[in-house]
């Protein structure tokens, strides 16, 4: 039997319209919108169904309303597929965790509303984030050591997407001097449009304060392995999958290692169950040279839930 993994994507998978068709079919994803929009005291459904992109960007907003359409599309999946495992990029690991029985689905949208909010008001003057493309690993870790060191500032890899696609996270004159470095190398660093250092030590108030209120949900033994953003391992037990989630807004995402070692534990079927198909896409990066077939699909919506 091929052993199937679900993947949940995280911030840059909005999309217009994502999740309407799910919350008009099915009751219990209509009450997941209605409670995110509680926690988080903004028209999730008018943003997402009837806004503009720069609205829809917001990580107040976006957080719990990508976490709302990740378990809605979920609850019209999961009794298609039996999973082996989950994961999910950054934000999409409290939809792993819910999916696989860890949290609650209600406990789940509680804790992104205030992920969100916290994030959103963790930015300091001078820190952000950038993307760096066209280089290797090694390179790209050279140059992030290289321009800490220089400005005495922080920076470090936020983000292992692919092989040749990263995220650095840190303080504006290490950032500056890091693109000028990846410039130099031939590389290419985008600035991307955040409000803060995310996945780096910088918002560690901010990590304080939700690992405080994480200490206050339920938390289960997984049905199934949740592999963890921060340590590309699953953690068979309650306590330890809050030890690890409490360490998650500011670690690194190991997702290049999180799929490699979801295919070593023998996963050969992926699903990204979120809109846009971004998981999807890195899937042929990251496993390109895997030694047996692997397959992958995307499933954004009904109709799409409804081949699986």
């Amino acid at each position: 039997m091929i052993k199937t993994g679900i993947l949940f994507p995280g911030q840059g998978s909005q999309e217009k319209g994502m999740g309407w068709d799910v919350a008009e079919r099915h009751p219990e994803a209509l009450d997941l919108w209605k409670l995110a929009e509680r926690e988080s005291g903004l028209p999730l459904r008018e943003i997402y169904w009837d806004g503009e992109p720069g609205d829809m960007a917001d990580t107040r907003a976006l957080q719990p309303a990508l976490t709302v359409v990740n378990l809605s599309l979920w609850l019209a999946v999961k009794d298609r597929v039996a999973p082996a495992a989950t994961a999910g990029h950054s934000l999409g690991e409290f939809a792993s965790l819910a999916a696989s029985g860890a949290l609650a689905p209600e406990d789940a949208v509680r804790a992104v509303a205030l992920r969100g909010r916290l994030m959103a008001e963790s930015g300091g003057a001078g820190h952000g984030m950038a993307a760096v493309v066209k280089l290797p690993q090694d390179k790209v870790e050279a140059i992030v050591d290289q321009a800490a060191k220089e400005t005495d500032k922080e920076l470090r890899i936020a983000n292992y997407n692919t092989p040749a696609q990263f995220v650095i996270s840190g303080e504006q004159e290490a950032l500056d001097a890091a693109e000028a470095q990846v410039k130099e190398a031939r590389g290419r660093a985008i600035r991307l449009a955040v409000s803060g250092a995310f996945h780096s030590p910088l918002i560690q108030e901010a990590a304080d304060e939700f690992a405080a209120f994480l200490e206050t949900l339920a938390w289960n033994a997984p049905a199934f392995p949740v592999f963890h953003n921060a340590t590309a391992l699953p953690e068979p037990d309650p306590a330890s999958v809050l030890a690890v989630m409490q360490r998650q807004m500011t670690s690194s995402v190991l997702w290049i290692q999180t799929m490699q070692a979801l295919y070593a534990s023998g996963v050969r079927r992926f699903i990204e169950v979120g809109p846009k198909g971004v998981l999807f896409k890195m899937l042929k990066a990251n496993l390109g040279d895997a030694e047996e077939q692997w397959s992958g699909l995307n499933v954004g919506n009904l109709e799409q839930a409804a081949e699986v």
